[in-house]
């Protein structure tokens, strides 16, 4: 059969970092392909040159057998290739149907675009490929999973034969993760080429036909994955053996140090998005926040953390230490000795333009050990710097003059990771998401910093997607729906559910209406 891709060679670099070196790799038409490695590993980049946002530095390319070199990702979309992006490029205040044809306008002053016909093409393609979503509906209004389906639809609709998708299910839940996978067999199924960028290797060992691993630009391997394991991709991504659930010892809870008291929060235009939510944090235990997203988290952590909008109503309380802290702002709660990871670290956590350095000690840059007079003692800026790139291994040569946003996304993560956990006087760690987008070997240094935060003393507050990490970290789980806890779980209880093979939202009691 014949290549859809075939690379020989490539090479890509930026600056002093070689993101890709002597790639080399081929995909048949109508495989489902996949590459994993860790963060930095240089596989966004492999896809990104296939899909011409990068060019390559050397090697070559050859597309369904032909030799093409892309300008642009107009190129790869002529030739039909086409790209879901990690972090979705969809424009909210648009529909489903304005996003899809976004670049499609015609020029023509005779030759203009008909909504109408676009619209009803857009609804029979989601059909044919169980992707339902209303061609009308803004894109405000959709859940994540609703968004890249559109995000798929738009690939589809430019007659992409060759799809890339790049860490396709970070934001998806299980069930939304099933009904892509279900798609995607399908679009195999009919000869389309399908090419996975992700870090989740069940994910990969359930789907994917071959998968390439790859560790700091090379490939170390490719393997067909049936005759392959979890364990063994671990190894050749890591170069170690991996902990895939790092231990836990029982904790030994005490006081108790954050308590939410009947909080409720409705928007400014009347929208209820939290009602009657009540649980306690105690010292030395981390209490689990699971739930399909968009049914309240990210209104909780904002209440928290002190980011809501203030034009909506808040009711209830949020006591710490026995204090009220409803209404505070971030600067006053992180002065009580809390800490917060948030799920959204480019809007929240980062700035992409500022070093890594500078980024290490954002939110703590009044800490007298980063002053020297009435300036930054750049040494002691860089050596904090260089102690955390250690210990939580992010990948970059020069964390003083290298911006955040030159690093891979897993590393990104790995700095607000590196950065929280580090703060010193922490009470109340407050986590969102903490390993999304982070490769195996990352997320077990980071379980274990969580755990090591929580055995001397902190209490935390972890909300996840990923119901595995909530069961191996957590004490308690928290089920959260249409903006209520309807049960608090044990650990245990959780476990039992998945061994008698109850699905997600059942046994965490998210199917009550």
């Amino acid at each position: 059969m014949q290549n859809a891709i075939r690379l020989t060679a490539i090479s890509k670099n930026f600056g002093t970092v070689k993101a890709c070196s002597n790639v080399s790799l081929s995909i048949r038409s109508g495989a489902i392909y996949a590459v994993v490695g860790e963060n930095g590993a240089g596989k966004s980049t492999l896809a990104r040159l296939i899909y011409g946002m990068h060019q390559p530095d050397g090697g070559s390319m050859e597309i369904n057998g032909s030799p093409v070199t892309f300008a642009s990702p107009g190129d790869a979309i002529a030739a039909g290739v086409g790209m879901v992006h990690q972090h979705f490029m969809l424009v909210p205040t648009l529909t489903v149907t304005e996003n899809v044809m976004l670049g499609l306008e015609k020029q023509s002053l005779f030759s203009t675009l008909d909504p109408k016909n676009s619209a009803e093409n857009i609804r029979q393609l989601s059909l044919k490929y169980g992707m339902a979503v209303d061609p009308l509906a803004p894109v405000s209004t959709l859940s994540v999973g609703q968004e890249q389906r559109v995000e798929i639809l738009k690939v589809l609709y430019r007659n992409a034969r060759i799809l890339i998708l790049d860490e396709p299910t970070a934001v998806l839940t299980p069930l939304e993760t099933d009904q892509l996978f279900a798609v995607l067999r399908s679009l195999a199924k009919e000869g389309k080429t399908i090419l996975i960028i992700t870090h989740k290797l069940d994910e990969v060992l359930a789907l994917a036909d071959t998968v390439t691993v790859m560790s700091r630009g090379s490939v170390t391997g490719t393997l067909p994955c049936q005759e392959t394991s979890k364990e063994e991709l671990a190894r050749m991504m890591v170069g170690r053996s991996v902990l895939l659930r790092v231990e836990n010892p029982p904790p030994s809870p005490k006081k108790t140090m954050l308590t939410v008291e009947n909080l409720g929060y409705r928007t400014a235009t009347g929208i209820e998005k939290l009602e009657g939510v009540s649980f306690s944090v105690r010292e030395g235990e981390i209490f689990g926040i699971a739930g399909v997203e968009g049914n309240g988290q990210s209104e909780l952590l904002s209440l928290l953390w002190g980011l809501h909008d203030r034009n909506g109503r808040v009711s209830g309380k949020i006591i710490f230490e026995g204090s009220d802290i409803t209404g505070k702002n971030p600067a006053q709660i992180a002065g009580l000795g809390v800490s917060h990871i948030p799920e959204n670290r480019l809007k929240h956590a980062v700035i992409s333009g500022f070093s890594v350095a500078d980024n290490m000690i954002f939110g703590r840059h009044r800490e007298k050990r980063f002053h020297q007079g009435f300036g930054f003692d750049r040494q002691a800026v860089t050596r904090y710097a260089l102690e955390l790139g250690k210990t939580y291994d992010i990948r970059c040569t020069d964390l003083e003059n290298t911006p955040l946003g030159a690093l891979s996304g897993g590393n990104q993560q790995k700095v607000v990771v590196a950065r929280e956990l580090d703060r010193p006087g922490m009470k109340l760690l407050i986590l969102a998401q903490p390993t999304r987008g982070v490769d195996i070997g990352a997320i077990e240094q980071i379980h274990r910093s969580i755990i090591g935060a929580r055995d001397r003393g902190a209490a935390i507050l972890l909300v996840s997607s990923e119901l595995d990490e909530l069961i191996a970290l957590s004490t308690r789980i928290g089920a959260l729906y249409q903006g209520s806890i309807r049960r608090i779980f044990t650990r245990e209880e959780v476990s039992e559910g998945r061994k008698r093979g109850r699905p997600f939202e059942e046994e965490l009691g998210l199917s009550i209406t």
